[in-house]
């Protein structure tokens, strides 16, 4: 028996949204989340029974325990945080809107804790054989800085030593580098995966067009001991096996409310179902169920019950009035 099943590292943000469809050139207050990759991915392991841990590096202030807090609330294991003096929290502000006007990010996170993060800061107890089935992180983590960077292949490096798997989510953000830097920068991190997440988008971006039988089967060219998986939209996902067949699922219709973690959702019911049942399809479609419910819930955590993605994968298309 191993302590965690899965270790996640990257950064936390507070998000602050202005209330409503309001511009945030018109609002009064804002309302406030708080979101990252792999936190979002932590909390909803938790939320389905798995022991999972959660570290990064925090200011050591009032703003930084917000963040912690927030995120043990719901089960996952922030005690590994490496709390910094006089540093700052990245922020960032997520203005809501109804097409045709598009919806927008804008990122408050330059010079934060956790883009100053060292390898030195790993905690380095942490990494043993029996400490963890499996270490998460993504590109994001990659991008925000050089030396997040190279903490985030350290520790996929420990993780590795102690025989651990490992599972990289690509995470494209066009607000930290281009296609052609994402496509260099998360090349090593994706040939130590032992489970990759790509989105369609997010190849499109790195490497070119391709139709998404064409680009899952040009990703496991590239990376051929490495499970393949790639979310499509509307289009649901797929995965790709080792001599070539390409599985499918289709999404399960949501009413869109906080589409913003979605994909992390996705991960997170994926690694449940592949941890637990070891095979492709029922991870797939345990994906598709517990992002379709993130959904329907605001902000950026996948709060969501472990009967109700059970219900989703068996078939039950929810919804209704519970009594």
């Amino acid at each position: 028996m191993t302590r965690y099943d899965v270790v996640t590292l990257g950064e936390s943000m507070m998000r602050l949204t202005p209330p409503g469809d309001l511009r945030i050139e018109q609002t009064r207050s804002f309302d406030i989340w708080v979101g990252g990759t792999e936190s979002n991915t932590a909390v909803g392991l938790a939320r389905l029974g798995m022991d999972v841990a959660w570290f990064s590096r925090l200011p050591a202030s009032p703003l930084g325990r917000y963040i912690s807090n927030r995120i043990a609330q719901y089960g996952v294991d922030a005690s590994h945080v490496v709390w910094a003096e006089d540093e700052r929290l990245g922020i960032y502000f997520h203005e809501k809107a109804q097409p045709p006007r598009a919806s927008e990010i804008i990122y408050d996170r330059r010079d934060s804790a956790m883009s100053r993060m060292q390898p030195s800061d790993l905690p380095a107890n942490l990494f043993k054989t029996d400490e963890a089935l499996l270490f998460h992180t993504t590109g994001i983590t990659l991008a925000i800085s050089e030396t997040a960077g190279e903490t985030a292949h350290e520790a996929m490096r420990l993780a590795k030593a102690a025989g651990w798997r490992i599972s990289f989510d690509t995470n494209y953000r066009s607000k930290l580098w281009s296609g052609a830097e994402a496509a260099a920068g998360c090349d090593h991190a994706m040939k130590q995966a032992d489970l990759i997440f790509c989105p369609l988008g997010d190849y499109q971006v790195m490497y070119g067009d391709a139709t998404p039988g064409a680009a899952i089967a040009d990703l496991q060219a590239r990376y051929p001991n490495t499970l393949i998986v790639m979310t499509l939209g509307k289009e649901g996902s797929q995965a790709i096996t080792s001599d070539g067949e390409i599985l499918r699922q289709p999404a399960i219709l949501a009413g869109e409310v906080g589409r913003i973690g979605g994909g992390d959702a996705f991960a997170a019911g994926f690694i449940y179902a592949w941890l637990n049942e070891g095979d492709v399809i029922s991870a797939l479609k345990w994906g598709a169920a517990l992002s379709s419910l993130k959904y329907t819930i605001p902000g950026d955590l996948p709060l969501i019950d472990y009967e109700a993605v059970a219900a989703l994968v068996a078939g039950d298309a929810g919804g209704g009035l519970l009594r």
